[in-house]
């Protein structure tokens, strides 16, 4: 009953200005382990085949093409799937792929948009009607997305999907866990974010305003784009952070903060990879405040929730380094018990209809 899955997607190797790629290989992983095969067609742009964070995964083929004929021969190769995936921000060829992947859907195929920015995404058809994307939703069979909740949802059955699905962020604990810390992350606040011009106010507010306030503590600093950035003194910046130090960047850290982007803020339900992550390396999370955070964590018992940079500075000085360690130990255990990828692939399984196709298979 394993489906052959073709996935239009940014990177699934490299992590380079690539949120996504850990969120990927979770999902992917997963529905391997559960009899589905996958190949993800990605561009060789943003010099991310020159930044790979892993080799060819087992667990999915890899295509990598090159310009528009490139792309063009990745959807004919697409032809033979069961299931077609365009996922949100491929960063080249967006428009040409949203649009392909309908034009030569198969009978019998599924053809799903998954949108890892349905925040964004929306604002930016709901502000203008003549998107051309905006007249592609009701003709995918469904639209799954990174996260939203209701919230989310509603706003894409208003725009005329057929169906929406959140299927959110989670945690692979063969990839992150805890481990020894280091000296070259040891920090009081770690924060791994790309530049981002819809998240540089919060950062400014929650993280670099707070190392202000404290001098005398360390802060480190891990991501894309801000190598410019005017920064305090004990901020140690590291640059880009390859995935697998990121268990060790989150485990040397006294907490690890998450700063979400201002549109993922504002629409709520949609938990960042990295907190996920942090959890799974049993790190004590300041996260700032969104509606839905408790759905997933338990604030004051296993995330810390932070309103401001004030909240996020009073965080630091209220909870001791062992108080901060009992946080994170419960995330951890939260994390392996409901949000593991296993848990997601399932949900993938019931969007898609192949956990009710195999309860009729199993009765028949």
């Amino acid at each position: 009953m394993g489906l052959n899955i073709a996935f239009f997607g940014s990177s699934l190797v490299s992590s380079r200005w690539n949120g996504a790629a850990t969120y990927y290989r979770g999902i992917l992983r997963a529905l391997y382990g559960r009899g589905h095969r996958s190949v993800f067609y990605e561009p060789n742009a943003y010099e991310r085949q020159q930044h790979r964070d892993i080799e060819d995964p087992h667990w999915s083929r890899v295509v990598v093409y090159e310009g528009e004929d490139g792309a063009r021969r990745c959807l004919d190769d697409a032809a033979r799937a069961d299931v077609v995936v365009k996922a949100s921000g491929v960063g080249v060829f967006d428009e040409l792929l949203e649009a392909s992947v309908l034009e030569r859907r198969r009978p019998h195929q599924l053809v799903v948009f998954w949108d890892v920015d349905a925040p964004a995404t929306l604002e930016r058809v709901e502000n203008d009607k003549s998107d051309p994307f905006g007249r592609l939703i009701p003709r995918y069979d469904m639209v799954l997305t990174y996260g939203g909740g209701r919230p989310v949802v509603d706003r894409y059955l208003a725009l005329g999907a057929r169906a929406c699905v959140p299927i959110y962020n989670g945690l692979d604990p063969a990839t992150h866990h805890p481990v020894p810390p280091a000296q070259k992350f040891a920090s009081e606040l770690g924060f791994l974010a790309n530049r981002l011009p819809d998240r540089e106010a919060r950062a400014d507010e929650f993280f670099f305003g707070v190392a202000k306030r404290q001098p005398e503590r360390r802060f480190v600093l891990g991501g894309s784009g801000w190598q410019d950035k005017q920064r305090p003194g004990n901020v140690n910046y590291l640059g880009h952070v390859f995935t697998s130090d990121h268990n060790v960047f989150n485990t040397s850290a006294g907490a690890v903060l998450n700063v979400s982007r201002d549109s993922m803020a504002r629409a709520g339900y949609s938990p960042a990879t990295r907190l996920f992550e942090a959890a799974g390396a049993a790190a004590c999370i300041i996260s700032d405040a969104w509606e839905g955070i408790d759905q997933f964590f338990e604030p004051e018992r296993e995330i810390l929730v932070a309103d401001s940079g004030d909240a996020v500075n009073d965080v630091l000085n209220r909870f001791d380094r062992a108080a901060r360690r009992r946080i994170g130990e419960a995330a951890h255990r939260r994390a392996i018990a409901h949000h593991t990828y296993a848990d997601r692939a399932l949900d993938v399984e019931r969007a898609l209809g192949v956990t009710e196709c195999r309860e009729r298979a199993a009765s028949a």
